[in-house]
């Protein structure tokens, strides 16, 4: 029988409040606990309930919210301690975090060894970090303050953070592209086009973090993506293919968390980068990966020679982890495919499957590129002739069939839809498009809903070399809500024109 000691006991009560991830414990000023163990507001504390705990963040209340001898969670607080109103908690302090220290180092520039990084990850997967912890080791390795062996060390100490597949097989596919340009939705046409091959590529994916859609968001518009990882063993294991997100499945836990973080502050450090991506392709269970890298004035990577870097640090991590890697630097310069937010692009991805006459050129020969790249890692198919062998299977209408067949075993399949409400951005003047901010695109979508409104997002008609009248419609503009789509536009007409038309 567990034992309560009224010193330090208090009765939940419900409050309805949404702190999204960070757990939070609400107590009153004048409550026993808070003035014997002379807690402040924002102390980190432990939270017990039976033989489960959870760290929490303390908000104190002035008013009558709660009674003396009360304490509130916030939801996401409840549903990790599982209990519910009326259920006893006891509270203490929590020890100092050791790891912290080395957290402080890194923000001055200092390399931390590999027990470091292993002590902050384990810490973090565990709750011991606040948000503002967890944002400070976010920022202290942003701007290019790890080397290679500080990158390697974190990607090892995030592929021990959870749970890791094993496949029978001995090549096991994977795909990932550094994002930061609008649309580029290639893995979910590529996925198909392998697994069409006979080849196995168990595709895990992110939501977006600073983009307005994650292959993750696009996916969940036609299928289910929140896969166990028993339910994503037996869809590969009957198809060759999924496409999960992998958070669901609990792949490398710590990435999420500073994804999760890093989405807030709209951060994508490079070296952070590279052990996020890796550590997933690891846990997942991959051994050959195809990393794609476009650069150009306006995406994540700006120059050729960044690219190069990060072409060389992929690989470096990679040979270091057992993972064999292959990196293609492509063109930046503007979008791929027609849609930016997940239900437009996940149309793109579909019109391309269906050999859509119509469909988006750009994103059908990008995922051909890439798709062929993997046939020749896996040694499948020989030198030069991966990309036929795509196509081949593409245009057959293989990859498709199995595309629909992937999506079933996950759950069913629905066909995306637009957004109830658009306005058409049209040129001011006539010309030819030479150059796109592809960053203020991609915030347009977003501010237009996407991707929280999977339908929300824009249709864009107008690549570089496009021809255009004035009064042609550029763009068009899609949102759940007048007021987000007037968000959109209103910022628009702040800025300097997103396409330069000469």
């Amino acid at each position: 029988m567990e034992h309560h000691s009224h010193s330090n006991t208090l009765k939940i009560k419900s409050l309805g409040i949404d702190t999204y991830r960070e757990n939070t414990v609400f107590m009153r000023s004048d409550c026993h606990i808070c003035r014997s163990e002379g807690f402040t507001a924002l102390t980190r504390l432990v939270v017990h309930y039976k033989r489960k705990r959870i760290i929490a963040t303390l908000i104190v209340v002035h008013s009558d919210l709660l009674r003396e001898n009360e304490a509130g969670l916030s939801d996401i607080a409840l549903k990790r301690l599982d209990v519910k109103e009326g259920d006893l908690i006891t509270v203490s302090h929590l020890k100092p975090i050791e790891s912290l220290s080395d957290v402080r180092a890194k923000m001055y520039h200092k390399k931390i060894n590999e027990a470091a990084y292993r002590k902050i990850i384990s810490d973090i997967t565990n709750g011991f970090y606040s948000d503002i912890e967890i944002a400070a080791f976010i920022t202290a390795c942003a701007g290019d303050n790890m080397d290679l062996d500080e990158i390697t060390w974190l990607t090892k100490a995030m592929i021990d953070s959870g749970s890791k597949l094993k496949w029978d097989e001995k090549i096991i596919l994977d795909k990932h592209c550094v994002g930061g340009l609008p649309g580029n939705r290639t893995t979910p046409i590529v996925v198909a086009i392998v697994a069409a091959a006979g080849l196995i590529i168990p595709k895990t994916s992110s939501r977006a973090i600073t983009s307005s859609s994650g292959t993750a968001d696009t996916m969940e518009t036609i299928t289910t993506v929140n896969l166990s990882i028993e339910k994503m063993r037996e869809v590969v294991n009957k198809e060759g293919g999924c496409f999960a997100w992998g958070r669901s499945a609990k792949l490398s836990p710590a990435d999420d968390i500073l994804i999760a973080v890093e989405k807030a502050l709209d951060i994508d450090s490079s070296g952070q980068m590279i052990a996020s991506v890796l550590s997933k392709k690891a846990a997942s269970g991959s051994t050959h990966v195809v990393i794609e890298i476009p650069f150009g004035e306006t995406a994540k990577v700006r120059t050729h020679e960044e690219a190069l870097k990060l072409q060389y640090y992929f690989k470096a991590v990679g040979h270091a982890i057992n993972l064999n890697v292959e990196v293609l630097i492509t063109d930046g310069s503007q979008p791929i495919g027609r849609g930016i937010g997940p239900s437009l692009e996940a149309m793109d991805v579909i019109s391309v499957l269906r050999n859509d006459p119509n469909a988006a050129t750009d994103l059908k020969e990008r995922s051909l590129i890439i798709a062929g790249a993997l046939f020749e890692l896996s040694t499948k198919f020989g030198k030069g002739k991966g990309y036929l062998e795509a196509k081949q299977i593409l245009e057959s209408g293989k990859a498709y069939d199995k595309f629909n067949k992937i999506c079933l075993a996950q759950g069913g399949f629905t066909e995306p839809t637009f957004a109830k409400h658009k306005i058409e951005i049209k040129a001011d003047s006539s010309g030819t498009v030479i150059s796109i901010d592809n960053r203020k695109l991609a915030k347009i979508a977003k501010l237009a809903g996407a991707p929280h409104y999977p339908s929300a997002g824009i249709y864009f008609s107008s690549p570089i070399g496009s021809k255009v009248e004035k009064g042609q419609t550029l763009f068009t503009i899609y949102s759940e809500s007048e007021g987000e789509l007037q968000y959109a536009v209103d910022y628009l007409k702040s800025i300097h024109s997103i396409l330069k038309i000469a």
